[in-house]
């Protein structure tokens, strides 16, 4: 009887599959939610659509396979529906031939590292106008320095390199940035394991690594996702190891289910002057927000990106996207966030709205299209 009462008196716990079924279904109750908001948000969305050019665009796409196939993918999506003819082709074919045979308006060509420039010479010749969009500058300068002059129209991805572009006698250059693919990059519900409170994903370039090794002990007390290459170079790795799946590429909608999965996103911009993979040895800075600055938004998560001084051309700091300045300034904003709900949702909620408003493909091509084709 005596053992019979103490079984009484004393509080049942529950057992601990039931306390994980309830906190999943929690976790997944508030996902499925936060998702209905933003597409009901999205549907509220008055974007107008792009005006019609009756002109006949011939689109190289990179050809260079993945991860420039998404690019390629979703330029060419977004070129639909905006001009009268489109043909498209990739660098690895005999442009040039094409162009002289069905003589296009405009031959655009996507990056182009990988491009003969005698064909473009040839296009010139022929009195085809041509167009490049350099997509990795200014990292890779030490070689569009000398694609560049062959074209008549240039596009960059950064502010600074226009003005490098028309010191070397280019006279039409245009800033273009990236953008967003809403067709991936927009709100989902991803699979629990793809649920994290942090995540990053990007390779381990050197100056990354110097960041982040100030702030492994920290990122190691929560739930951090980070997904990339050179991820070993971490000084203190094994505290993060478990924490990181190393070495893979993930795809656009894989990659936008982590963003989804997130709490906050991490974005770090590759650093003009990094030992990895530089060509840029005139050391030109470089201000303007790399792509995945859209891409993150677009998913409606927390953004904490460091700085660019071009950034407020697009997102408005403590508004719509949140930065950082030092590893200290990371630690406490993520900190803050992650206790501040409510805050954190309004601003992932904004970032997303101000993306599909202005920050996709479409609007990028309706710009583009728009600088050659005044009126």
């Amino acid at each position: 009887m005596r053992k019979m009462r103490a079984r009484r008196g004393r509080a049942v716990r529950k057992p601990r599959t039931n306390r994980g079924h309830a906190a999943g279904f929690r976790m997944g109750w508030e996902h499925g939610h936060w998702f209905g908001r933003c597409e009901a948000a999205l549907q509220g969305i008055a974007v107008p659509p792009s005006p019609m050019k009756q002109v006949h665009v011939l689109f190289v796409a990179t050809g260079k396979g993945f991860p420039y196939s998404p690019l390629d993918i979703a330029i060419a999506d977004a070129f639909r529906g905006q001009v009268g003819q489109l043909t498209i082709t990739d660098t690895k074919q005999p442009v040039a031939e094409l162009a002289l045979r069905i003589r296009p308006d405009i031959v655009l060509v996507l990056d182009g590292l990988e491009f003969d420039v005698a064909q473009v010479d040839r296009m010139r010749e022929a009195g085809i106008r041509t167009a490049i969009w350099f997509t990795d500058d200014p990292y890779y300068t030490d070689i569009t320095s000398k694609l560049a002059p062959h074209y008549d129209v240039i596009f960059t991805l950064e502010l600074v390199c226009v003005e490098y572009y028309r010191g070397l006698g280019c006279p039409n250059v245009h800033y273009l940035p990236l953008g967003a693919d809403p067709a991936s990059f927009r709100p989902r519900n991803p699979e629990r394991s793809q649920r994290h409170e942090i995540c990053f994903i990007g390779s381990a370039y050197w100056k990354r690594v110097e960041f982040f090794d100030q702030v492994t002990s920290f990122l190691a007390t929560k739930d951090t996702h980070i997904s990339g290459i050179w991820w070993e170079r971490l000084k203190r790795y094994h505290l993060l190891s478990g924490k990181i799946e190393l070495g893979r590429w993930m795809g656009p909608m894989e990659t936008a289910n982590m963003y989804n999965g997130a709490k906050i996103v991490i974005n770090m911009h590759r650093s003009h002057n990094d030992d990895t993979f530089n060509n840029n040895t005139a050391g030109i800075p470089a201000v303007s927000p790399n792509p995945r600055t859209f891409e993150i938004a677009g998913c409606a998560t927390l953004q904490l990106t460091d700085f660019r001084e071009d950034l407020a051309s697009f997102y408005t700091p403590g508004y719509d996207i949140v930065t950082y300045a030092s590893p200290q300034e990371m630690i406490e904003k993520i900190h803050y966030y992650l206790n501040h709900e409510e805050e954190r949702q309004t601003i992932a909620m904004r970032g997303m709205l101000r993306t599909m408003r202005e920050h996709t493909y479409g609007k990028r091509i309706e710009c583009l299209l728009g600088l050659l084709f005044p009126g």
